[in-house]
């Protein structure tokens, strides 16, 4: 399999045209990326991500839309919504940075990135997790700056390594952008 994916890449690399201007590419990586943090939090917290009680699913959206998002300034740092720092930190970081890096692969500047990943992080706080938790002003405050400040090193590795030989070239992509690399080896433009 390791081998499989290695050829996968190999033949992605020649093929990839960043910068080509797309909202199309980062948008359905967005939406496959929230799709998989819900599944993904429903297994491993199947409880807190339950959709079977509707009558609190839906206590829950109502009252995400009549109350401001949640922000608790006395516990704390980094963990103002009640979730743990790691999480906050770095998962929302981590998510931030996948939807900011999208953005700017596929041709957008700075601003229009970091305005991508704000309103991404929106979709999942208001759109997604509002049927099991209230939206989070950390959260939506830090997934697109978290995202912007570790993005910028990710996307400059990444555009440097078209520099290196092609095997190198492969290797380094695949670590700063192995879900990149994945959709650019199943066709995408960026």
């Amino acid at each position: 399999m390791a081998a499989a994916l290695g050829c996968a890449l190999a033949s992605s690399a020649a093929h990839a045209q960043p910068h080509r201007e797309s909202w199309l590419v980062p948008s359905l990586h967005a939406a496959g990326l929230l799709a998989a943090q819900r599944g993904g939090a429903m297994l491993l917290w199947r409880r807190a991500f339950s959709l079977e009680d509707g009558e609190r699913n839906l206590r829950l959206l109502r009252a995400a839309y009549t109350r401001p998002p949640h922000f608790d300034p006395d516990r704390r740092f980094f963990e103002w919504d009640g979730d743990r720092w790691l999480i906050n930190l770095w998962g929302h970081g981590l998510m931030g940075s996948e939807l900011y890096l999208r953005a700017r692969q596929c041709g957008h500047n700075a601003l229009a990135s970091l305005a991508f990943a704000a309103a991404s992080s929106a979709v999942w706080e208001y759109g997604v997790e509002v049927w099991n938790a209230h939206p989070s002003a950390n959260d939506l405050v830090w997934t697109p700056l978290g995202g912007a400040l570790l993005v910028e090193l990710r996307f400059t590795t990444w555009e440097l390594a078209a520099r290196l030989p092609r095997a190198a070239r492969i290797v380094v992509r695949a670590i700063v952008d192995p879900f990149g690399e994945l959709e650019r080896v199943a066709g995408s433009p960026c």
